[in-house]
C-alpha cells in the first residue's frame, strides 16, 4: 500500500474491492467526459475483468474513494515468431475533480506500474495525453506497428516497457485477452 500526504490530507492506494465499485463509478462519472465509454480503449475493457491484482483506488483520510486506475490483459499483436505478445492496457485513470492537483493521479500511476512490474508484466499500453504520461516513461515509440480496434490519434497511443525490449517486433491488432465477466446464470424452476 502506498500513501501520500498533501496539505495535511493522507491519500492511500489500495486494491479495489467489491465494496468500492459504486464509489469508483461515481468518481468516473464526475471525472470523465460523458462519452468516455464510447472510446476505443473501452472496447478492450468491455465485458472483461481487470488484470488480477491490478485494479486500485485512492482513498482520502476519511476513506472516501477519490481516484481509480485499472489495468487490463491484452494481446499487443504478435511477435516475429507469430506468438501473441501479452501486455496490459491501462485505463481509465481518474481522480475526483475535488482532488485534482494533489498528486493523487501520479501516485495511482506509479503504484499501478510498480505492481505490474512486480507481477512480471512486460509492457503497458494506454491512450492518453502524451505530455502527461511522458513523465512516467510512456511514449508512442513502441506503438507504431500496433493498431487498436477503433479510431485513435496516433500520438495518443502510448506504451511503456517494464522489461526492456519487450515490445520489440510486436505488430498487429491489440485485442482483449483478459478473463470475461461471468453473466449470472438464469435459474430454471422445475415443477
Amino acid at each position: 500500500m502506498n500513501s501520500l500526504v498533501h496539505d495535511g490530507d493522507a491519500v492511500t492506494i489500495a486494491l479495489e474491492s467489491a465494496a468500492d465499485v459504486a464509489n469508483r463509478d461515481a468518481v468516473l462519472a464526475r471525472a470523465m467526459s460523458p462519452n468516455w465509454k464510447k472510446k476505443t480503449s473501452q472496447k478492450l475493457r468491455a465485458g472483461r475483468k481487470p488484470a488480477e491484482g491490478l485494479a486500485f483506488v485512492a482513498r482520502d483520510n476519511a476513506a472516501n474513494v477519490i481516484g481509480t486506475v485499472r489495468l487490463w490483459n491484452v494481446s499487443a499483436g504478435i511477435d516475429a515468431e507469430g506468438r501473441s505478445v501479452s501486455a496490459l492496457m491501462l485505463g481509465p485513470l481518474a481522480v475526483d475533480p475535488d482532488a485534482k492537483g494533489t498528486g493523487t493521479g501520479s501516485l495511482l500511476m506509479r503504484h499501478a506500474l510498480s505492481e505490474a512490474a512486480r507481477l512480471g508484466h512486460g509492457a503497458v499500453l494506454l491512450v492518453g495525453d502524451a505530455p502527461y504520461y511522458a513523465r512516467f516513461g510512456f511514449s508512442a515509440e513502441k506503438t507504431g506497428t500496433l493498431a487498436l480496434p477503433g479510431p485513435v490519434e496516433r500520438d495518443r497511443f502510448l506504451a511503456i516497457e517494464l522489461v526492456e525490449g519487450f515490445l520489440n517486433g510486436a505488430a498487429g491488432m491489440v485485442v482483449a485477452s483478459g478473463e470475461k465477466v461471468s453473466k449470472p446464470s438464469k435459474l430454471r424452476l422445475v415443477a
